[in-house]
């Protein structure tokens, strides 16, 4: 019995040393294969960055908990040159200009010329206060893109209460007809949420010259979200133009507010008429679509026109009014030729920024009894700081 245990001990032991020494003369995966399963330690999780911090591209590094860009951000200036009458000046080139930031010369590094096409976003307000009928607003705007350069791509956002993205950026133009031929009259007025959705979401990735092309009475009742702070101060931000077409409907306003204007619709509504035009139900308890009949007082007619007046003046855009359906059109009509009129310049700062602050921006041209529009400065976007071209 012992004989036999002693036996059965010595294979157990060959066993094991025969099996070690095949282990380790397996040859090993070659690179690409896959490994044996084996246990491993954990690797180390990376300390994420703030959730509002943009990714891009740019170096981010973070030093005692500041932000900081290694590389520089391009400022883009969209810039058109009158003569005294008023009519543009074309032909210039990049060495016609001369841009100061803060009073330090910069070095104009892009360039466009008047011929390169614009990327321009046309928002709609379709709110119940409007002026004017669907059918004319849609006639109007499809007369305006008619107007601009076949190069051009238009991006179609109307809003109610709500914000919808009738159709992207694109140059195929029965696809843009189609988005705003499908604009509909509703309650609410959320333009903070849509100018901010545009800037931010829409416009601030596209490269090259573009525009805002904003059609309202400034008055908001539902924005949540945005406000008219946010939407000036991310304007100053935005490197692009925004015109204002501007229709006071303070009168009209109040008489729906008092009930001494009523509009039902049709029981069917009848193709090739007018079916009640743009004012769609008023109840004899007056009201705009919203309970509490906000945004019907003298106070916030007001800050509607400073808000749009600072959109465009910010940008290097321009207001205009329109009244009757004669100066609607025209007002676009100036629009598309002015969009053909501007030159874009691009420059990285030379020196350091400070976030949040503005910046001056002074743009002079070679030539005599010119003038030149554009816009005053900028501010460098929040919990940043951005190198100058001495770190590139």
């Amino acid at each position: 019995m012992k004989v036999a245990l002693s036996i059965f001990s010595c294979l157990l032991v060959l066993f094991f040393v025969s099996g070690t020494i095949a282990q380790s003369t397996r040859p090993q995966p070659k690179t690409g294969e896959k490994a044996n399963k084996r246990p491993v330690e954990p690797a180390a999780t990376p300390t994420p960055l703030p959730v509002d911090v943009p990714i891009s591209d740019d170096k981010i590094t973070v030093d005692d908990g500041e932000i900081i860009k290694v590389t520089t951000q391009l400022v883009s200036v969209p810039v058109r040159v009158m003569d005294k009458r008023g009519r543009f000046i074309g032909g210039l080139t990049k060495e016609n200009f001369k841009v100061t930031e803060d009073g330090k010369d910069q070095e104009i590094g892009l360039f466009s010329n008047e011929h390169e096409p614009f990327t321009v976003a046309l928002v709609l307000d379709m709110s119940y206060s409007t002026t004017f009928k669907i059918s004319e607003i849609q006639n109007a705007a499809i007369a305006f893109i008619d107007q601009l350069r076949p190069n051009d791509k238009v991006m179609v956002i109307s809003f109610d209460e709500e914000v919808h993205v009738l159709c992207d950026a694109t140059n195929d133009r029965q696809t843009i007809y189609r988005a705003i031929k499908s604009t509909k009259i509703a309650t609410g007025t959320s333009l903070y949420e849509a100018v901010a959705l545009v800037m931010n979401k829409k416009l601030r990735s596209i490269q090259g010259r573009k525009a805002i092309i904003l059609f309202s009475d400034g008055v908001d009742t539902t924005s949540r979200q945005s406000t008219y702070n946010d939407n000036v101060s991310d304007s100053m931000e935005l490197d692009a133009l925004i015109y204002v077409v501007r229709y006071d409907t303070f009168a009209d306003v109040q008489k729906m507010k008092n009930g001494s204007i009523i509009k039902k619709p049709p029981p069917m509504q009848i193709p090739g008429q007018d079916n009640g035009g743009i004012l769609g139900t008023i109840t004899q308890s007056g009201g705009l679509g919203t309970p509490s009949g906000a945004g019907t007082s003298v106070e916030e007619y007001e800050k509607a026109k400073e808000y749009l007046g600072q959109l465009a003046f910010r940008t290097g855009g321009r207001l205009y009014e329109a009244t009757t359906l004669t100066n609607l059109a025209d007002a676009y009509s100036k629009i598309a030729s002015e969009l053909r009129e501007f030159y874009s310049l691009g420059y990285y700062p030379k020196e350091d920024r400070t976030a949040g602050k503005k910046t001056s921006i002074k743009v002079k041209v070679d030539r005599e009894g010119v003038v030149v529009r554009t816009r005053d400065g900028y501010i460098v976007p929040k919990k940043t700081k951005i190198s100058g071209s001495g770190s590139r």
